[in-house]
């Protein structure tokens, strides 16, 4: 292990004179920021087809409206996770509320295109600033264990729940308001949240007079962007087409470019010795490979409610409620599992209930009936991924130091948020494949049955990757030894 994943020289920058707050408050407004954050992912999909018709926007730009927010948060996640290490968590964390905040305000009163454009990719990167600095300041209060691994479970429970509900929500404010209000409705959340924080968090970072990696900072913000631009394009030219390979192919450069630099930097935007702790490797690789998978049940479920069964935009969302509520269900049950069989043998467990639900979700009808086409299925897909969120969340900041806690959160983010890109990508390809132009229920109905098909391979591997590679140890607090690689 090199001394830069030694913890004995960080301590809190801010003695405090008063007490701690209290851990249910700093859990609480963690989690508020990741709900904005995870909720502003998919509560803009059923409002696009308002924003076309007011702002005069064309297909791509209506297809950017979701892009330009993607591209900023995966691409600036690295960055952001760093410098809450090295400037401070809660002024991280204050500074992406806010940028969020503001812009939200911005897009939800844009009369232009490009001025709602512009807002989403500003939400974009206040979210990559606000997202590694939810998870570091609910670690930093919560001492690693049993507690730490509930309070995980409510933070992972809270961003599925903010995915889930995006379509409830759209529905609801456009049916009954305006599609501005889908970004509106960010900004007394975020002004209620941005006080109670600059009140009640406590200020740390990693001392040891440290600076920011500005190439290695530049390299892989270049490279992450680069790449979810590469993945947005797929939809639209496909695989194959220059626009999407040789951004592709740029991002990959960039990216092994980054780890040239990383290797031979005095201080790293991120340690490659993390990359050989085997609890952060692991837990990433499978978050990676298993949100590919999970993430597009939401977008498919729903188109398949509304393209295929008819279901108006907030009927689609009502029916999705009980995969909501699952999803926080299986988050919640994660951590009293983990207790007796263990946080890799829980990870486990998840996935192949997850993919139990996509085997037979795969066998949806044209006709089918919303108790076993939607619900049932659903219920399992994401009782699933909540049981295996919380294992992956825990051991990817368990083997850490304390300095790197930042960046080790918005690795975990980036994963999950790269691999939920890539694979909405696939699958979108896949279902176009298999419908080609026919637009009939049925022609649709075969392309998404295909794509559960797929996820369920998908999440199969999965499970075989996190049983032969994830730490074996049963505690989380085990998972290896020391902070050292294992």
């Amino acid at each position: 292990m090199t001394p830069m994943l030694e913890a004995a020289d960080l301590t809190p920058t801010i003695r405090r004179r008063t007490a701690p707050p209290p851990t249910w408050l700093v859990v609480a407004l963690a989690c508020a920021g990741q709900f904005l954050v995870v909720l502003d992912v998919s509560v803009v999909n059923v409002a696009l087809p308002s924003m076309r018709t007011d702002l005069g926007l064309s297909e791509a730009g209506l297809q950017w409206v979701v892009n330009a927010y993607a591209i900023a948060f995966a691409g600036f996640m690295l960055l952001g996770g760093r410098a809450g290490d090295l400037y401070g968590r809660k002024s991280m964390f204050l500074v992406g509320l806010g940028l969020f905040t503001l812009a939200s305000l911005g897009g939800g009163l844009a009369h232009e295109g490009w001025q709602l454009l512009l807002a989403r990719a500003v939400q974009g990167l206040g979210a990559a600033v606000l997202a590694p600095s939810t998870l570091t300041l609910l670690t930093s209060a919560v001492p690693e264990g049993a507690a730490r691994a509930r309070a995980i479970a409510t933070w992972t429970a809270v961003g599925a729940g903010g995915g889930a509900a995006g379509g409830l929500v759209g529905g609801v404010l456009v049916q009954g308001l305006s599609w501005r209000w889908v970004l509106l409705i960010n900004v007394p959340v975020g002004a209620v949240v941005l006080a109670a924080s600059v009140r009640w968090l406590v200020e740390s970072r990693a001392e040891g007079g440290r600076r920011l990696d500005l190439p290695g900072a530049l390299l892989v913000t270049a490279g992450l962007a680069t790449l979810a631009y590469g993945i947005s394009q797929t939809e639209a030219e496909g695989w194959t087409a220059a626009a999407t390979v040789v951004p592709l192919l740029a991002g990959l450069a960039l990216v092994a470019l980054f780890l040239c630099v990383e290797a031979r930097t005095a201080a790293p935007l991120m340690p490659l010795g993390l990359l050989r702790l085997r609890s952060v490797a692991s837990a990433n690789a499978a978050m990676l490979v298993s949100g590919s998978a999970m993430f597009c049940m939401w977008f498919f479920m729903t188109l398949y409610a509304q393209n295929v069964l008819g279901y108006s935009p907030l009927d689609a969302g009502l029916a999705l409620v009980p995969s909501s509520l699952a999803v926080v269900l299986g988050s919640k049950l994660a951590p009293r599992l983990m207790r007796g069989a263990g946080p890799r043998n829980v990870a486990v467990l998840g996935t192949l209930v997850a993919a139990a639900g996509f085997a037979w979700q795969s066998t949806m009808r044209a006709d089918g009936a919303y108790l076993t086409a939607i619900m049932i299925p659903g219920v399992l897909m994401m009782l699933g991924a909540g049981l295996a969120a919380t294992p992956l969340a825990a051991l990817a900041t368990s083997g850490a130091a304390p300095g790197d806690a930042g960046l080790v959160s918005g690795l975990i983010n980036t994963s999950r948020t790269m691999g939920g890109s890539l694979g909405l990508a696939i699958m979108s390809t896949i279902a176009a494949a298999r419908t080609a132009d026919r637009t009939t229920p049925e022609a649709l109905t075969e392309g998404y049955a295909l794509v559960f098909r797929t996820a369920t391979a998908v999440l199969l591997v999965a499970a075989l990757l996190m049983l032969a590679w994830l730490p074996r140890r049963r505690s989380v607090r085990q998972a290896d030894g020391p902070r050292k690689a294992g």
